[in-house]
């Protein structure tokens, strides 16, 4: 059997062609080829190669694209029943827009939370997580705006009297970025097209007309109006001031809040893409104006590329940081992040390349606060192209100018005698529009059945422990292990079924290590521990279980470096 295996050697990765090849008794492994550094040119130097060794009865362990038309509703199908996700309060109907994670579900999404934390959060040493509220107060929302502006477009058949979402009903039906058309524009291109209700069919609507989409509460006896928060963004805008004095009166400032945010969507839709309780992952970066041109680690992300699609442009473009500074005039405090965030998507979740790219919104589709906007986007199959998974907006002082105005607090800074209201460059992610994501990249079709690749550091369950038959010894030395790895990790212990089908139901939800308990291992404390992303198997000495599973799961070393 050949399979393609990663090398680590100085730090960096190497791929190789490996064959399983039999010696007397025993099956070896060795290299037969080399492939290169990059993992999709080594995939496709590996089917080249692979074409020959079929002929000689060489295989490659390989997991198949699922058929675009089939993957939505593998992945659905998966997360009903094995508990991954599922719409909120089935039992009575459900609401559009609203879902249940499941304990899987769960487990993914904190592991997703957690790797966002622990990256962005360490970009810099006074960065720093809060926790505000979810239920503020009109003043604030007032100040922000999003009293006045945060609104959908929306129109109604006036044969039905069904309303919709316009910017979205007119993508669907061939008009690329509708959302950057105003009012007038939208309407005109409705009636333009002759289009169809999408409920009934009729062909009257209304003129196109803006939607709040805030939700309003009631506190207390006198019924004073507040409001969900539809976005984390304002608590860490109203608590500037008390976080720049117990952090020691220094910028660059960073503050994170992963919340939960609402919005009554008009037409909730593309599963986690448009929901009207969701949560959100948000750094908001506070800093001197002055300093936009500069960053102190500068040097360290210069030279990257990253992948851009212009708003002016057809196509991705790949440009270095410093390209995109001396030529396009883009700050380097900007691009330092937008860097960062790249390398978040490509080398932390592992997302391909070619799925990835940041989008440029021109000053039509851009929030009017933000003086410079990328979409972070990810091609996915399920919703049909690329789509929104975060941004990086530069919104200057808007924010805390409208709260000292609104609040009559002085917002300014005064550090080494200058005086002045600090800038903001947001990141922003939606968490659950992430996990989709995953959910989408990552699944495979295997001989089995359907898999989730996911990255180790993503799978919500690392290992599952297995005696072989149910006997008493077996089952013993299987407690054993799952017990003591069960400090470490999400661990599961499952004796039901054929030991194929237990194989097949863990691969299914993404477990990377399967450890079955057999009669060997009553003779030689050792066990087999299974690969998901080869099916390979391997004998390991229980006293090194733990030692091994902390490298493999770090990803200190390949499946492959194991004797």
């Amino acid at each position: 059997m050949a399979y393609v295996v990663k090398q680590k050697v100085k730090g960096k990765d190497y791929y190789y062609l490996r064959k399983s090849v039999r010696q007397g008794n025993k099956v070896r492994s060795k290299n037969i080829a080399y492939l290169g550094k990059n993992k999709t040119e080594a995939e496709k130097k590996a089917k080249q190669i692979i074409k020959n060794l079929d002929k000689k009865n060489g295989k490659i362990e390989k997991f198949e694209e699922i058929k675009i038309e089939n993957k939505l509703e593998e992945i659905n199908k998966i997360a009903s029943t094995r508990g991954f996700f599922f719409q909120t309060a089935n039992i009575y109907g459900g609401k559009a827009g609203f879902y249940t994670y499941g304990h899987l579900g769960k487990l993914l999404k904190t592991n997703w939370e957690n790797l966002w934390r622990k990256y962005f959060i360490s970009l810099h040493r006074n960065f720093h997580e809060i926790q505000s509220n979810n239920l503020l107060s009109e003043e604030i929302f007032k100040a922000s705006g999003h009293i006045d502006n945060f609104n959908d477009p929306f129109a109604e058949c006036l044969k039905c009297h069904f309303r919709f979402r316009a910017d979205q009903f007119l993508e669907d039906n061939g008009v690329k970025n509708a959302e950057s058309l105003d009012l007038d524009e939208m309407t005109k291109e409705i009636k333009n097209r002759n289009l169809k209700c999408p409920k009934c069919g009729g062909k009257e609507f209304s003129r196109v007309k803006q939607f709040n989409m805030m939700f309003s509460v009631n506190l207390g006896f006198n019924n004073e109006k507040i409001y969900l928060s539809p976005e984390t963004a304002q608590g860490a805008f109203i608590s500037f001031l008390e976080e720049f004095k117990a952090t020691r009166s220094k910028l660059p400032l960073g503050l994170a809040i992963v919340d939960k945010a609402y919005r009554n969507e008009i037409s909730p839709r593309q599963m986690f893409f448009r929901l009207r309780e969701f949560s959100q992952a948000e750094l908001q970066i506070f800093f001197d104006p002055d300093k936009i041109n500069e960053h102190e680690d500068w040097k360290n992300v210069k030279n990257q590329k990253l992948l851009i699609k212009f708003s002016k442009e057809k196509e991705i473009k790949e440009i270095t940081c410093e390209e995109a500074n001396a030529k396009l005039g883009l700050p380097k405090f900007y691009l330092y992040y937008a860097a960062k965030v790249q390398n978040f998507y490509l080398n932390v979740l592992k997302i391909p390349k070619q799925k990835f790219r940041l989008r440029e919104l021109d000053e039509k589709e851009r929030a009017f606060y933000n003086k410079i906007h990328f979409d972070v986007e990810v091609d996915l199959d399920t919703l049909g192209g690329f789509k929104e998974v975060g941004g990086i907006h530069y919104r200057g002082e808007h924010d805390l100018f409208g709260h000292q105005k609104k609040s009559g607090k002085n917002l300014e800074v005064n550090i080494d005698g200058k005086k002045f209201l600090p800038h903001v460059l947001e990141l922003s992610f939606g968490v659950d529009r992430n996990v989709w994501t995953l959910l989408d990249i990552f699944c495979r079709k295997g001989k089995e059945g359907t898999i989730f690749k996911f990255p180790l550091k993503l799978s919500p369950i690392k290992v599952a422990v297995f005696p072989l038959v149910k006997r008493k010894e077996f089952e013993e030395i299987a407690e054993n292990i799952f017990k003591d790895l069960k400090e470490e990790w999400n661990v599961i212990f499952d004796k039901s079924g054929s030991i194929g089908r237990r194989y097949a139901r863990n691969d299914e939800v993404g477990t990377p290590f399967c450890i079955t308990i057999d009669r060997d291992s009553i003779k030689n404390k050792d066990v087999t521990i299974r690969w998901r992303d080869t099916t390979e198997q391997k004998r390991i000495k229980i006293f090194k279980l733990k030692e091994i599973l902390s490298s493999l799961t770090d990803e200190k070393k390949c499946f492959d470096d194991l004797k």
